[in-house]
């Protein structure tokens, strides 16, 4: 029996637009009628069935889903958040996915001149907003509408990288061309300092910020090409190659859980930092991989990291496993991580997204396998 296929694709224009629907696990309206000028598609996902290996596969911008075969989510997928209710949200080089445990809604996010982003960061405030950051901008799903905002909204770029919510509700947004806070009425610019740009890279600046983090402590963490800046709510300060670093070119930052700060690098691999000393485990050779792209802790307080072409590293505490395409991880590069509410492992990058459910991994298409 063919599956059956229903799609919905929001195509929002930076303006205030709804995610029509009727879903009750996902996010609110979601598959009710929507407004004319919303073209709709959407993904149906089953829970079973194996999923080919994609790691050849590279991203479309004008995707075509077709219901009798196993595409793939994305040929790259490069973030990862779970919101407060259950939903799996996925940010990819063609857009936006969400979810919501039984089907898969598309919603295709456009700049202002009509042309698909790129999303890079996805998070959730305090109220159960989600912000998405990408290549046109920022936008806000408050539930029921997605909000859009960019330059002319007082952004100081709109090729976002990076987004942190406070505890006050203030985002933090790191752009190509430094940062902006966003108080929930107006954009102001946060001056951080000038690095020299990373001419190795496809797209660098003097003022890009690859990373934000909020520790424990209320403190905002800055990844720059210049280290890690550190704002205290009064002063900012910097740690750098001066202090220990592993390297300036910071990709990602991560607290673990005993308030250890690690540091993803993308020329010297990474580092632990336990707010005197550094330890470098690259440098040590007691890993592979000098480029970093992602870093995430599970809660069995294992660490997770990958970057490029070097597979994926869990530490327990004591010992770096290292996890690659001899366990079914059959991509060139990891972006994303994320441990679910049932404790299901999540892997998103090139090749589109994958899940380890404890011994392999599978990659999960359009159809799954979703558990």
């Amino acid at each position: 029996m063919p599956r059956q296929f229903l799609a919905l694709h929001v195509s929002i224009y930076l303006a205030i637009v709804g995610c029509g629907g009727n879903s009750k696990s996902g996010p609110d309206n979601v598959g009710e009628v929507v407004p004319a000028s919303i073209q709709a598609q959407r993904r149906s996902a089953q829970d079973s069935g194996e999923a080919p290996d994609n790691d050849k596969i590279r991203p479309s911008s004008n995707q075509v889903f077709d219901p009798g075969t196993e595409l793939p989510i994305s040929g790259v997928v490069r973030a990862i958040l779970q919101d407060k209710r259950g939903n799996l949200w996925l940010g990819t080089e063609d857009g936006l996915c969400c979810y919501d445990g039984k089907s898969l809604a598309d919603c295709d996010i456009k700049d202002e001149f009509g042309k698909g982003v790129t999303i890079k960061a996805i998070v959730e405030d305090k109220e159960d907003n989600i912000w998405i950051g990408h290549s046109g901008g920022i936008t806000k799903y408050d539930g029921k509408t997605f909000r859009s905002f960019g330059e002319k909204d007082g952004l100081i770029s709109r090729d976002v990288w990076s987004i942190a919510a406070d505890a006050n509700g203030t985002i933090w947004i790191g752009t190509l061309q430094g940062v902006s806070r966003f108080d929930g009425e107006e954009f102001t610019l946060f001056e951080i300092p000038e690095a020299e740009p990373d001419l190795s890279r496809g797209v660098t600046s003097a003022k890009i910020v690859h990373c934000i983090l909020v520790d424990r402590h209320g403190k905002i963490w800055f990844g720059t090409n210049g280290g890690a800046y550190i704002y205290d709510g009064n002063a900012l300060s910097n740690i750098s190659e001066n202090d220990g670093l592993c390297n300036n070119a910071v990709h990602r930052i991560l607290e673990d859980n005993s308030g250890n700060i690690w540091i993803g690098t993308t020329h010297q691999g990474i580092c632990r930092f336990d707010g005197q000393v550094f330890t470098n485990f690259t440098e040590d050779g007691t890993v592979d991989g000098k480029e970093i792209w992602c870093i995430h802790q599970d809660n069995a307080g294992n660490i997770w990291f990958s970057g490029k072409r070097f597979g994926v590293y869990c530490f327990d505490g004591n010992t770096f496993t290292k996890l690659d395409e001899e366990d079914g991880l059959v991509s060139p590069g990891i972006m994303c991580i994320l441990e679910d509410q049932e404790r299901r492992l999540w892997f998103g990058g090139a090749g589109g997204l994958f899940r380890y459910d404890g011994h392999s991994f599978f990659n999960v298409t359009q159809n799954g396998p979703w558990r």
